[in-house]
């Protein structure tokens, strides 16, 4: 595989994720996860900017240094410290599809990571591995966010 190839295609996604999360922060209607949805654009900030060294480093022929993974799920942290879920029965309806988007975006995110990962060695192996490990994580947070939105809405009676 061309690792130069994977890593334009992945920067391109990249910034789609992060238009994506800054898009439709504002328009959430729970507080909560509008402010995952901002924390995430963050994140895929820093994806963007690991990427783009990952690939001036290929261009120059050298390798480019790799940050520490957090040893915990950050967004998953706070989604249970911070009690999402207790506030999202009060305006979740309407963000359903939005969270199953973030879901899906990231869902995709983590497969082409870790597909790509399965068919390269060394240096290109562990950068796709690192970012499908971090993109595993957001994809729990929303997987966590959207179930629990879903749960809750679907026990309300008929009207809300």
């Amino acid at each position: 595989m061309d690792i130069i190839k994977i890593l334009e295609y992945a920067l391109e996604r990249e910034y789609e994720g992060k238009r994506f999360f800054i898009e439709n922060a504002g328009r959430l209607q729970n507080a909560a996860a509008a402010g995952a949805f901002k924390a995430i654009a963050i994140e895929e900030q820093k994806h963007i900017d690991f990427i783009a060294a990952q690939l001036a480093a290929q261009n120059a022929g050298v390798n480019a240094e790799m940050p520490e993974l957090p040893t915990t799920g950050f967004f998953a942290d706070r989604a249970e410290n911070e009690n999402i879920e207790q506030s999202l029965a009060e305006s979740m309806v309407a963000d359903l599809p939005v969270l199953r988007m973030a879901y899906l975006i990231e869902r995709d995110f983590a497969e082409f990571y870790a597909i790509a990962a399965s068919k390269t060695e060394g240096e290109a192996h562990r950068v796709l591995d690192m970012l499908a490990h971090w993109e595993t994580g957001h994809e729990r947070l929303f997987k966590h966010l959207h179930d629990k939105a879903f749960e809750l809405y679907s026990g309300m009676p008929w009207g809300g």
